[in-house]
């Protein structure tokens, strides 16, 4: 399924439906010849109460997950921009503040963006999450702490810069907890059981179209498809091409490096 999510978006979500209705249309293929349309329609009343019921709780089911899974796809998003914004204040925050603390930090501060635009995101694409601050971030805090605030004729502004500092480390935890808050696999054993109880159900209503019905079991088994590899899509906003965008990233690495 991973291999999916680095497919072009339209391809992959083709590739995923095309599985899925082949093995539907398969069964209900091998059920039309063992039993014929008058007789699964002895039970059509009663199948479809049944069948009522259990799409309603189903799609709420499923409509609760897209919910909280978008969630924490928007959250990973903003967590990014807002890490892009606080590199992005405190390397002009720097500009008042004396040598040789402003070239130490605004170095910092690039080898930091550096780091996480060419190294960190990669290596999350692949799975490897590492919560723990090295490198770059560290010798940057390591920069303010032994630094004495009294060398600074703008303590305020010190101050504020610190605080953001603090902000940094935060989103960047964040955004790191936003890659690791996967669906859990009891939910995703409910949805996918789910779903190929509601496709089975299809194969037991006659009719004497069987292409009609052909076709209602193929829109039903794609639409379902399609939304379950939406939740594994959201799932992994670190990982492939639909992945959160590192162009804030970018931009203020352009603007450090102009300035």
């Amino acid at each position: 399924m991973q291999n999916l999510l680095y497919l072009p978006v339209p391809m992959a979500f083709f590739v995923a439906a095309a599985i899925t209705t082949f093995i539907a249309l398969s069964g209900l293929y091998l059920v039309r010849r063992r039993y014929s349309a008058e007789v699964l329609k002895e039970n059509h009343e009663v199948a479809a109460i049944i069948f009522n019921a259990f799409g309603l709780f189903y799609g709420v089911m499923v409509a609760f997950v897209v919910f909280v899974t978008w969630g924490g796809y928007s959250d990973a998003t903003k967590s990014l921009q807002m890490e892009a914004s606080e590199v992005d204040d405190i390397f002009h925050s720097t500009e008042a503040f004396p040598d040789p603390a402003r070239s130490v930090i605004k170095k910092e501060l690039i080898n930091y963006i550096n780091s996480v635009y060419n190294d960190e995101l990669k290596k999350m694409d692949g799975g490897q999450v590492i919560l723990h601050a090295h490198g770059p971030l560290h010798h940057l805090m390591e920069v303010f702490y032994h630094t004495d605030p009294t060398s600074f004729s703008n303590r305020e502004l010190y101050g504020e810069t610190l605080k953001r500092l603090n902000n940094l480390a935060q989103d960047r935890r964040l955004r790191i907890f936003a890659a690791n808050d996967t669906v859990p696999e009891a939910v995703w054993l409910v949805l996918l059981v789910g779903g190929v109880f509601t496709v089975l159900y299809t194969f037991f209503f006659g009719m004497k179209n069987i292409r009609a019905q052909y076709v209602i079991t193929t829109t039903l088994t794609v639409t379902i498809t399609l939304i379950l590899f939406l939740i594994y899509v959201l799932d992994h906003p670190f990982t492939g091409t639909s992945k959160v965008s590192a162009e804030p990233l970018k931009e203020v690495i352009d603007v450090m490096q102009q300035e």
